[in-house]
Parts: structure tokens; C-alpha cells; sequence
């Protein structure tokens, strides 16, 4: 029996430097511990902003 992953859809973007730089730098305030969860996290906060998600607790 094959083990379900927590994230199974999988995107590839390209970034410019300025952004990656600010990937990494929110990445290294909030103590996260990879680049994919720091971006997984900048995602929800942008949708919830934008009124496309679930509202925020």
C-alpha cells in the first residue's frame, strides 16, 4: 500500500533573485525548516489576503 504524502500536487516557478532573496530571508525570521515550507506559508498568507482561501483562524 503506497503512503499518501501531506503535499501531492507538486508546481515549478521560476523566481527572480529579489524574490528568492526574500523567500529565504521570511524563511530564516520565522525558523521554518525548509524553503518549501516557507513558501507553502507565503502562499496561504497572500490567498487569505486575497480572499481566495478559507478566512485565517
Amino acid at each position: 500500500m503506497a503512503r499518501e504524502t501531506a503535499y501531492p500536487v507538486k508546481k515549478l516557478v521560476n523566481l527572480t533573485e529579489e524574490q528568492a532573496a526574500r523567500i529565504s530571508d521570511f524563511r530564516f525570521d520565522q525558523r521554518l525548516q525548509s524553503e518549501n515550507e516557507a513558501i507553502r506559508r507565503l502562499l496561504e498568507i497572500a490567498l487569505d489576503k486575497a480572499g481566495d482561501g478559507p478566512p485565517a483562524d
